[in-house]
């Protein structure tokens, strides 16, 4: 039994007792039921936390499957006066070719079919400059310019042209890069 000895009074006071005393009452009643609320309330919110961390993670991983059955490629195309560091842009083209060939350029099935058949290799679409062809020897280059994604890569090409004669000359029809 713990007890307490008050000094000067006399008294011996049963501590357990006191304690039930004080601990009974509306006043001592609503002081545990707000803790016992901050402890639900502290334990729902740690749950919902760890639930939302985890769905998060679920979602991150759910991002990485790929949204289509076809490697993305998205191209834009430039030709520029001048050469590459200083060229101001004149024309500009946009060309998608899966799943199907699509976009600003004036033929996208052929250019595609075209870029298909040299397995992304843009030096492939340039020929040997047509030999009938005579061009001024004037230097005032044009610079062509490819940058996107080629069935699912990264993809950054540009040629340099002593002329606008000679880039007509070399391209000799091709359909990706007439426009």
């Amino acid at each position: 039994m713990d007890v307490q000895l008050h000094w000067g009074s006399g008294k011996v006071t049963d501590v357990r007792a006191r304690d039930r005393k004080r601990q009974s009452g509306p006043a001592f009643e609503s002081k545990v039921s707000v803790v016992v609320r901050l402890r639900r309330v502290a334990s729902v919110s740690a749950a919902s936390l760890l639930c939302l961390a985890g769905a998060a993670g679920a979602a991150g991983v759910a991002e990485a499957r790929p949204t289509s059955l076809y490697a993305p490629s998205a191209l834009v195309f430039t030709v520029a006066k001048g050469d590459a560091a200083t060229g101001t842009v004149v024309r500009a083209t946009t060309l998608s070719c899966a799943p199907s060939a699509q976009g600003t350029h004036p033929d996208p099935q052929a250019a595609c079919a075209a870029l298909n058949s040299t397995d992304g290799s843009f030096d492939r679409l340039l020929s040997a400059p047509d030999p009938n062809r005579a061009c001024p020897m004037i230097y005032a280059p044009v610079t062509v310019t490819m940058d996107g994604v080629w069935q699912g890569s990264r993809v950054s090409w540009k040629h340099t042209f002593a002329n606008s004669c000679t880039m007509a000359a070399t391209v000799n029809g091709n359909a990706v890069l007439s426009f």
